[in-house]
């Protein structure tokens, strides 16, 4: 009797053993479709390529400037900074900062954070020389009509920036934070250079999504590049979580930090254009 109890009971452990490998890999399966692996998120780093020789004008991006009119914010490019050691007149080292980034567009934008209520600016005006101190570009700008991070288009249909060449940038914001005080101008600036990409990245920032172009730009050091084409993914979608950690590393990377949650104000459409000879 025991002897023929035996396989059967054998039986019934082995289709336990099989019933609940079902049961697991169901479940397994269904977690997995229930909360499927996210993507690898790639930190977006600048990385700054050997700035040009002092040239006897450091810039200032706006640290230490006046602050807005009731604000805790000062106007601001949004643009890197080096610190380098030049000497004068033979004399003692002294630091200075540099205000300098590089494009590969011959026609490329600039992203300025304005803090000032529309109220409080009676003109914005942006100006470009090239490097023999010539005015290339002088002109009024639209105002925005809230504080936050606006972008210009420097657009090419007479000329276009020469590479390899040097170009000195300025906003001036004219404000009066009360109407019986006298305005004052606030005023940015910083330097500018085209630059070619190399073949190799050429043909990958070609292939590469928009999103991928950011890291690629960023990279290889080409700062005004990586700015815009991310700006220009934020505007389109402004709630999208990943563009705004991409924006957050991005300005991290060029102690902008203070600047991450700043809005993004759609503004300044008027495009620039160049002063003809």
């Amino acid at each position: 009797m025991n002897q023929s109890v035996q396989p059967l009971t054998l039986v019934k452990y082995l289709l336990c053993i099989l019933s609940l490998s079902l049961i697991s890999s169901i479940v397994i399966e269904t977690l997995a479709k229930a909360h499927p692996s996210q993507p690898q998120v790639v930190t977006v780093k600048f990385i700054p390529p050997p700035p040009p020789p002092n040239r006897g004008a450091p810039g200032n991006r706006g640290e230490g400037g006046s602050r807005g009119c009731g604000s805790n914010q000062s106007l601001k490019a949004l643009v890197p900074v080096y610190l380098n050691t030049v000497s004068q007149n033979q004399g003692e080292p002294i630091s200075i900062t540099q205000v300098w980034g590089l494009t590969s567009k011959q026609d490329p934008t600039f992203l300025f954070f304005v803090p000032y209520n529309r109220s409080s600016i009676k003109a914005m005006e942006f100006v470009l020389q090239n490097e023999r101190n010539k005015t290339i570009y002088h002109q009024p700008v639209t105002i925005p009509e809230t504080p936050g991070i606006v972008k210009f288009h420097l657009i090419s249909k007479n000329a276009s920036l020469e590479l390899g060449k040097n170009y000195h940038w300025f906003l001036k914001v004219h404000v009066a934070c009360e109407p019986q005080k006298s305005t004052e101008v606030n005023n940015v600036d910083g330097w500018m250079q085209r630059t070619n990409l190399n073949s190799a990245l050429d043909a990958s920032i070609k292939e590469a999504t928009p999103q991928r172009k950011v890291a690629l730009y960023a990279e290889n050091g080409i700062w005004y590049d990586a700015l815009t084409t991310l700006a220009e993914l934020r505007f389109a979608h402004p709630k999208d979580p990943t563009l705004a950690a991409d924006w957050t590393s991005l300005l991290k990377s060029v102690g902008l930090q203070n600047l991450t949650a700043q809005p993004l104000v759609k503004c300044c459409s008027s495009k620039l254009d160049f002063i003809q000879n």
